[in-house]
Formats: C-alpha cells, sequence, structure tokens
C-alpha cells in the first residue's frame, strides 16, 4: 500500500474499439463510477468513527493505565498513534468522493504524504517488534530490555521510522496534483520514472520488512515451542496477530496496484478498477482492528480497559469489581498451571 490514496478514474481511451464496443465500455465506466462514489464513502465514514474511537481508547489506555515501561510498550503505542493521523484524512476522502476535490493544492500534497507515511510507520514498526522479540526471545539479551539506555535506543528508533517513511513518502508528495477530469480530483501523475519510485519503495517499505519478519518469527515461535514458554507470552501473541492482519489487508492492495502500473491496459479494465477499490477498501480495516485485537487478546487491556470505564462513571462499581476479581482470578489459575519460565517481562 504504497502511495495509492482514495482515487478517481476517468474513462480510459482504448484504441481499435468498435462504437457498440466503446459504448458498452462507457456504460460499465459509469456504473463503476457510481459503485465507486457510494462505496468509497461509505468504507471511509466507517473506518473513521471506529478507528478514531478505537485508536483513541487504545492510546489513552497505553499512556494513563498501563504506562509505557519497556521498548516494545513504545513500538506497540506508536501504531495506533500513526493510524489515528491517517484516520483524521478521511473526512476529507469521503467528501471528495462524494463530490469532488475542493481541498487545494496543498492538502492534496500533505494527505498523499500522511496517506503513505502510515503505511511506511506501520510496516516499520511492525518490523522493529520483531527484531525486538527476535533479540529478547532467541538471542535472550537480557541487557537489551534492562535501563534506561534501552528505551533511549527504542525512541531513537522510532524517530527513525518517521524519518525514513517521510523519505520514502516524498514521492507521493511531490506528484500529488489537483486534475480536472470532469470533476477536480485529487491524484498523482504516472510516469515512467514514478513506476520506478513505486518499486523502490514497495521493496525498502514493504517487500524487505515482510522478509525480515518471515525469518524472524519462525525462530521465535520454535525457541518459545521448546522452551514451553509461548503461552506465558501472551505479549506476542498480539503482536503475531497484529502483523497477520496488517499483511492480509495490506498486501491485496499493495499487489493490485504494483500490477496496475506495470501494464497500461490493466487501467481499460473496469473490472481491474473494482479490484483496485475493494482491496483499498479491505487495506482501511486495519486501522479499526487492531484496537479489537488488544482488546479480546489482552487481558492487562481488558483489565484497564475495565478501570477506564470505572473512572469515567459508564460502569457501576459493583460489576466492575466482579469483572476484575473474574480476570485477576483467571490470571491466577493461568499462572499456577504454567511453570514454564517466561523469557519476558512484557505482557498485555
Amino acid at each position: 500500500m504504497d502511495d495509492v490514496e482514495p482515487t478517481d478514474y476517468e474513462f480510459p481511451q482504448i484504441p481499435g474499439l468498435s462504437s457498440a464496443d466503446e459504448d458498452n465500455s462507457r456504460e460499465a465506466h459509469a456504473r463503476f463510477l457510481r459503485f465507486q462514489e457510494v462505496f468509497l464513502p461509505c468504507v471511509y465514514v466507517l473506518v473513521f468513527v471506529l478507528g478514531l474511537l478505537g485508536n483513541v481508547l487504545v492510546l489513552v489506555i497505553y499512556i494513563f493505565y498501563q504506562k509505557v515501561r519497556s521498548v516494545t510498550d513504545i513500538f506497540l503505542v506508536n501504531l495506533p498513534l500513526a493510524d489515528l493521523v491517517f484516520v483524521c484524512t478521511l473526512p476529507f476522502w469521503a467528501y471528495a468522493g462524494s463530490h469532488q476535490w475542493v481541498f487545494g493544492g496543498a492538502m492534496c500534497k500533505i494527505l498523499h504524504g500522511i496517506y503513505a507515511t502510515n503505511f511506511y510507520v506501520s510496516m516499520l514498526t511492525l518490523t522493529c517488534i520483531t527484531i525486538d522479540r527476535y533479540l529478547v526471545v532467541v538471542r535472550a539479551t537480557k541487557a537489551y530490555i534492562q535501563g534506561a539506555t534501552c528505551m533511549a535506543w527504542g525512541k531513537g528508533i522510532l524517530g527513525g521510522t518517521w524519518v525514513v517513511s517521510l523519505v520514502l513518502s516524498l514521492p507521493q508528495i511531490i506528484y500529488g496534483e489537483v486534475h480536472n477530469l470532469d470533476k477536480l480530483v485529487c491524484d498523482y501523475h504516472q510516469d515512467e520514472i514514478f513506476r520506478v519510485v513505486l518499486v523502490t519503495q514497495m521493496t525498502l517499505g514493504f517487500f524487505l520488512p515482510l522478509v525480515i519478519m518471515m525469518l524472524c518469527y519462525p525462530a521465535i515461535i520454535r525457541t518459545l515451542l521448546l522452551s514451553r514458554g509461548f503461552q506465558k507470552h501472551k505479549s506476542l501473541k498480539i503482536i503475531i496477530l497484529v502483523v497477520v492482519v496488517f499483511l492480509l489487508t495490506q498486501t491485496p492492495f499493495s499487489l493490485v496496484k504494483l500490477i496496475r502500473s506495470s501494464r497500461w491496459e490493466y487501467y481499460t479494465r473496469t473490472s481491474f478498477n473494482y479490484a483496485v477499490v475493494v482491496t483499498e477498501a479491505i487495506s482501511y480495516l486495519r486501522v479499526c482492528l487492531n484496537p479489537v485485537l488488544y482488546a479480546f487478546v489482552g487481558l492487562k487491556f481488558r483489565k484497564s480497559f475495565w478501570k477506564l470505564m470505572k473512572d469515567t462513571g459508564c460502569l457501576p462499581s459493583a460489576g466492575f469489581s466482579s469483572e476484575l476479581k473474574s480476570s485477576e482470578d483467571n490470571s491466577k489459575s493461568y499462572s499456577a498451571s504454567h511453570n514454564a519460565k517466561p523469557t519476558s517481562t512484557f505482557q498485555l
């Protein structure tokens, strides 16, 4: 999911078509545009509402209830932060999808840049988490997870992910332009140079991190299984689920856009445009799903959530005490039944 943000499609001029075939193509393209003008704005609004609420909730719980105590905490907080910045751009795309782009050329470039930056920040952050878990679990580098020096390194690496992501997003900022295609649309100009840039971006920002994850996680899981410590690493379950969700939602859109940019004839296929729009919608679901993963998998997260509900007056004290006691009993029962020594103190 590189570069490509909410997009409008102009009817392609296809040489060699008969008059009847051209009329059919125009009719099919008109149906596609009507579908896009309804489907994508609805997706943007839904993702904006759910993503805003979910990621704000995750940040509040992390910052005020669980505190940021480890390098992994720093990286995990960065994911909802990046998603929160991204979802704030969706109302602009929703309005432009239903009407036209009225926000000017500068905003077009900025929103394209935010979109691409969010993708690369998320991918690089997940890669950092993967390397962090590899060092802790496989290499058992206990010194790595201790002391203020480690936290300082973590913050520095986190800042580096944003800098690298902004650099990778520069082509989207540079190429982002407002075009008049029957109505004003915010899109970007593609040429041969841009296609080379796109391949470079995908290699550095997607495929290389993907290879690192594919090499590290089997080693992590194998080490935990051999040490009988997998059940103790509750945080790792969430991390793996977040990585899997990210790849399942982002890979189809990334591949479709890469294929579409490589061959001109794909621009002439209305059916392929449907694939672009649907995979784009799927890619946005990630910003809604991550908070759900934390809530369903993380025991500590759920306990912090109940505390937040009590503090804000949304939950009766009796109900909260019962839920908290049940969670603590389950946790104690679980700990008593597993005596394997954990290789990490971090737990969600």
